[in-house]
């Protein structure tokens, strides 16, 4: 399935196709170093303010729903107005959310504090619209690999986004003020890179698709069984991750170690999160995304597993670790799975459907990861609740994957 407006040439070459995954990689990296920035503080920050410790990791789940809220509208704006300018109003929204948040922070307001994060939610929507970029100018062979490459810039976020953490933590009399306050700044000078991105424009006809809704509609969209498993697996993958990894600092801080002990636990979590995408597109296009998706679940099982065998530092870096590599396998090979599932005037639809149900129950598990943390009579009790409440989300993701592998090929429509 090609765009309309892609020449011979740029299908054979993917000449076009590489000169936007470099710009997206480079997004990926610098304004993507955010978020493993936001998501290092936002907890421990909310604790220093919220009015209950149970409330700690609600500044993270507004996030996630703003992300959730954004994408049924970003997605189609996209598609009719084209992806650059959903990406400029990602990084404008990334730089107000953190102003706000600065300013809730610096005048001791929760309410501000969580009203700056639900506005951070929308860069993130914008961010996860990425891989889809990357993959709108690519072959049919190029794309998974397209995708894996872009979502690969999140190892150089990795390595900035956490030690950032430790320059600007302290930087100001207000702990984590100076990490916001640098956020800003990431967001003003990397929203230059999509200067340099050349995706096809909506042609009047797509446009035209768009305002009238042409394509099938959400309901039928979720009968397609590659949609339905390929959003299911792509929702229990991206929110097991979340469940864990926004529980992690408080978990660590809770055990006994210090906040850049959490910091370093995180930053090998966003390494392992993204340095298997140097190889992930390689692997789904030698052994298929559904049997790259079933590995990623396995290894997420491994991961809660390790995290309940004790909460030692390195059974911390083990476990999460684990997870992100699980979330890669998982997720990267649903959106494959996804985008081979849809027609092109159908792709704004789908991938705003796609990402409103992700990140709704990454909205969730983010919620339920604070209360989880909080139910135990200690932090180990609540670790392990965190953890058993994986169980499952894991079994209905591979109940699904082995429901659509059985199908016969030819009921798969």
């Amino acid at each position: 399935m090609t765009d309309a407006s892609l020449t011979p040439e740029d299908i054979a070459g993917d000449s076009r196709a590489r000169r936007n995954v470099a710009v997206l990689v480079a997004a990926q990296a610098i304004l993507g170093s955010q978020m493993p920035m936001i998501f290092t503080v936002g907890a421990l920050a909310g604790l220093m303010i919220a009015p209950s410790p149970a409330l700690a990791t609600i500044p993270i789940s507004l996030i996630v729903f703003g992300s959730m809220t954004t994408a049924l509208w970003l997605s189609p704006l996209m598609q009719r107005f084209g992806r650059r300018a959903g990406f400029f109003i990602g990084a404008v929204a990334g730089a107000i959310g953190a102003a706000i948040s600065a300013y809730g922070l610096w005048s001791n307001s929760f309410a501000l504090f969580l009203a700056g994060s639900y506005v951070t939610g929308i860069y993130m929507s914008a961010q996860g619209f990425y891989r889809f970029a990357a993959a709108d100018t690519a072959s049919e062979n190029f794309r998974p690999k397209a995708i894996s490459y872009v979502m690969a810039g999140g190892l150089i976020s990795a390595l900035i986004g956490p030690q950032m953490v430790k320059l600007t933590t302290d930087a100001t009399v207000i702990p984590f003020l100076g990490s916001y306050v640098f956020v800003v700044l990431i967001n003003l000078v990397g929203m230059a890179l999509f200067l340099f991105l050349d995706l096809p424009k909506p042609t009047a006809a797509h446009r035209a698709a768009t305002r009238a809704g042409a394509g099938r509609s959400y309901a039928e969209l979720l009968r397609d069984p590659r949609i339905a498993v390929a959003i299911i697996c792509g929702m229990v993958s991206y929110a097991l991750m979340n469940l864990m990894m926004t529980s992690t600092p408080l978990a660590v801080v809770g055990c006994g170690f210090t906040t850049g002990s959490a910091a370093d636990v995180v930053s090998a979590h966003v390494i392992a999160m993204f340095a298997p995408s140097f190889v992930t597109g390689h692997l789904i296009a030698r052994f298929g995304a559904m049997r790259i998706v079933a590995l990623g679940l396995f290894l997420l099982a491994l991961a809660g597993a390790v995290a309940l065998s004790g909460v030692e530092l390195y059974q911390f870096f083990g476990a999460l670790v684990l997870l992100g590599v699980g979330w890669n396998f998982g997720f990267i090979g649903a959106t494959a799975m996804l985008t081979q599932a849809h027609e092109v005037h159908e792709r704004g639809r789908v991938q705003g459907l796609n990402d409103f149900l992700v990140f709704g129950c990454v909205t969730i598990a983010s919620l339920a990861s604070g209360f989880l943390m909080s139910s135990g009579t200690d932090t180990q009790a609540g670790w392990t609740a965190v953890n058993i409440a994986m169980i499952p989300f894991l079994a209905l993701a591979g109940g699904a994957l082995i429901w659509l592998a059985l199908r016969p090929r030819d009921m798969l429509v």
